[in-house]
């Protein structure tokens, strides 16, 4: 096949044709879309944002390009079309393109689930994906952002069977075959786990930051402190290199420090070194995380807050999703300012009374507010108002998104609200909190270490 036309033919013999007259604006679609799904820069290639300004010039109108080029950035979750003009220009742009030319179905369902997302529709938006998926099982671009989507729903489920529904049809011949066993890994996970064959796939594949990742959640959901750690330092050389994630790693590594002894050797396993640097909101909220947890162990992060408070400020009123919200609301009260914490709450306030097609402005209302108000109550030492708050949220949290293991710090929230409540009823919900854990992470350190605290406290 001629070079010229190359990838090209390839996309229309998938059946996933690119309404572009431009090979290399193919070319570089395909390697943004490899990198989203590795998690991982190519410098070779300029990295994803040199892959977009390439494709940019190859093809300034080429739909797709503009489609997932301000997709990224949406799903990213660092900016909002509220506030950002030229994020929402940038949608827009797209939008016009679309309309104003002949490209396929497929395509413009693409632009329109990425519309609806910037709306923070993301039910919708999710089920535009799925349309698409329905006819094109082996679009790649669409299972990757529903499967974002589904992640800030916290819709565990759909994300789930959305990949059970695809795999079928990723054959051989395929020419992102390559991605099918990531795609089990990455959206079947834990569910479907057998560690020695995920062990055998990273020796393989040693640099695969995204097998390490879900090897580390499977550790964490099984409490197995010592194997993980014993992971991380024998890969840790292995995964650096991969700049998307290796940070994110890192925040896993620092989890078994804390697990297992609960002070700062944490601190100082790399975390917050690479969340300082970085601008990616995985890493930001991290970094917010990292330092909550230590701080509800008895360890001291003041400056820590500080630092890290001016990257968070900036952010304070996107609202784009209440997880981000609720950590930026962690540091904004570690680092003592109360007008900046108020000032968040009473965003959400103001977003939950008309949450249009917004999602997490609907569930502002019954989850946001009194999330941020019961961790203002904590962070004020009232405790017994904090847990009153916090307890009737416990099944509703897996609505703002985020994993089991990022996630578990609200539950370790509530537990320490509990411990330090002064009614009994409040301790003894503590404890039965405490018995849950231990079910669901046999063995856990942390969960022991809690619960001869809370025996000392109240007997």
């Amino acid at each position: 096949m001629c070079l010229l036309t190359m990838f090209l033919q390839a996309w229309r013999d998938e059946g996933l044709t690119l309404s572009t007259s431009s090979n290399e604006a193919c070319k570089l679609y395909d390697a943004i879309l490899t990198q989203y799904v590795k998690w991982k820069n190519d410098e070779t290639m300029g990295g994803i944002e040199g892959c977009i300004s390439a494709l940019q010039a190859a093809d300034p109108n080429f739909v797709m390009g503009h489609m997932i080029s301000t997709g990224l950035e949406l799903v990213g979750t660092a900016s909002t079309t509220r506030l950002n003009e030229r994020l929402a220009g940038a949608v827009r742009r797209t939008v016009e393109l679309a309309n104003a030319q002949d490209i396929t179905h497929r395509e413009k369902l693409h632009v329109r689930a990425m519309e609806l997302f910037s709306q923070g529709d993301f039910p919708k938006a999710a089920d535009a994906w799925e349309d698409i998926l329905l006819d094109h099982p082996t679009d790649m671009t669409a299972l990757k952002f529903a499967h974002d989507t589904y992640f800030y729903m916290g819709a565990q489920l759909p994300m789930r069977d959305s990949v059970i529904r695809v795999l079928p049809h990723w054959k051989p011949h395929n020419p992102l075959y390559r991605y099918r066993f990531r795609l089990q890994d990455q959206y079947l996970g834990p569910l479907t786990v057998n560690v020695f064959k995920r062990e055998h796939g990273l020796a393989l594949t040693p640099d695969d930051a995204w097998a390490v990742h879900s090897l580390a959640h499977v550790y964490e959901m099984r409490a197995e402190v010592d194997k993980s750690l014993s992971f991380f330092e024998r890969t840790e050389k292995d995964w650096q290199s991969a700049d998307m994630l290796a940070s994110h790693n890192n925040w896993h590594w620092a989890l078994n420090f804390i697990e297992k002894v609960g002070f700062s050797p944490a601190v100082d396993t790399g975390i917050f070194r690479f969340c300082k640097s970085s601008g990616a909101m995985l890493d930001i909220v991290d970094a917010c995380s990292l330092l909550y947890r230590l701080e509800m162990e008895g360890v001291c992060v003041k400056d820590r807050w500080q630092e890290l408070f001016r990257v968070t400020r900036p952010h304070s009123d996107d609202h784009v999703t209440l997880f981000n919200d609720f950590h930026f609301l962690m540091v904004s009260l570690g680092a003592k300012d109360s007008s900046t914490s108020r000032r968040l709450l009473e965003g959400l306030q103001e977003l939950s009374k008309e949450p249009g097609n917004n999602q997490q402005h609907h569930l502002a209302g019954t989850v946001g507010v009194p999330m941020c108000q019961a961790m203002m109550e904590y962070d004020q030492g009232n405790h017994d108002r904090a847990f009153e708050l916090l307890y009737p949220l416990r099944y509703k949290i897996l609505g703002i998104g985020g994993s089991d293991a990022q996630r578990d710090l609200f539950s370790q929230l509530m537990v320490h609200a509990a411990m330090k409540s002064e009614k009994k009823r409040n301790q003894k919900l503590g404890r039965c909190l405490l018995m849950e854990r231990d079910t669901v992470r046999p063995n856990s350190p942390l969960t022991q270490r809690l619960m001869r605290k809370a025996l000392v406290l109240h007997d």
